[in-house]
């Protein structure tokens, strides 16, 4: 079994900043990539950010230069770091990650509880 598990949120003014951590744990053989999601009330789930196993990053246009993504690959361990934060950016995220178990040696596509994000005054 793999799991992760998302930290960090919480109710923040307009204009300040919140770091969301999610860890990885389990039957973890590799992590090919780890990515965050947001969905605020009657929207579908957006990709925020994700980071793959060479490096690479993809960030959403809403949030390129305000959030940065980024990975501590020995502690299995996913950060999103988010300045100039907006009450459009309220929405609960969540963590995914993808990558080959231990034991089955087969690929898991986990998604963790998330995280609530509330920017408001």
């Amino acid at each position: 079994q793999v799991h992760v598990v998302e930290s960090g949120g919480g109710l923040v003014q307009p204009g300040g900043s919140l770091r969301l951590s999610c860890v990885a744990s389990g039957s973890i053989s590799s992590i090919l990539s780890m990515g965050w999601y947001r969905q605020a009330p009657g929207n579908q789930r957006d990709l925020v950010a994700r980071v793959y196993s060479s490096g690479t990053t993809n960030t959403a246009d809403s949030v390129k230069g305000r959030f940065t993504i980024s990975r501590d690959n020995a502690k299995n361990t996913l950060y999103l770091q988010m300045n100039s934060l907006k009450p459009e950016d309220t929405a609960v995220y969540s963590c995914n990650a993808v990558g080959i178990q231990s034991t089955t040696r087969g690929i898991y596509d986990i998604w963790g509880q998330g995280t609530q994000v509330t920017v408001s005054s």
